[in-house]
């Protein structure tokens, strides 16, 4: 449970993220969550640039802000008239509500991790289809795979 200072702390630096991020043009940001792995994994750090419904196409990945809370995920598809984007993480199973084209707030230019810039591509490969379906099915197989991830990057033998 997040506490009412917590929970109005999230509140305030969702906004100045959200005015960083239209004022300058863009925006780094890091990943806590789990529902784009193999994408991007719990930390790695986002470069994000603003951008509107006509500049983000099916496949790259967008930072959208629903209720406070920022999500980034795949866009599948757009309404012929931009008015809502169909979204989702590659390892959620079904796609989230469409968001409204007010909510997206730009898009993923490329994740920083180890060291390295690695542009998001907009199709998964053959290796990382298969996990990101594996990670669809089991929260289990999720969590084993972020821990292995943890335990890689600060392992001797990844740097």
């Amino acid at each position: 449970m997040i506490s009412q200072g917590s929970a109005s702390a999230h509140a305030v630096q969702g906004e100045l993220a959200a005015e960083s991020l239209r004022l300058s043009g863009s925006l780094r940001m890091q990943v806590t969550g789990w529902s784009m792995l193999p994408t991007i994994w719990p930390g790695d750090t986002l470069m994000v640039t603003a951008a509107g419904p006509s500049e983000i196409a099916s496949g790259e990945v967008g930072l959208f802000r629903r209720e406070g809370s920022f999500f980034v995920h795949r866009v599948l598809e757009k309404s012929g008239d931009g008015g809502q984007i169909l979204s989702r993480g590659d390892a959620n199973p079904a796609p989230d509500p469409p968001f409204d084209s007010g909510q997206l707030l730009g898009k993923v230019q490329f994740i920083l991790r180890g060291g390295k810039r690695i542009k998001p591509s907009r199709r998964l490969k053959g290796a990382q289809r298969v996990l990101a379906g594996l990670l669809q099915v089991s929260e289990n197989a999720a969590r084993i795979a972020v821990t292995a991830h943890q335990w890689y990057r600060k392992s001797p033998a990844s740097r």
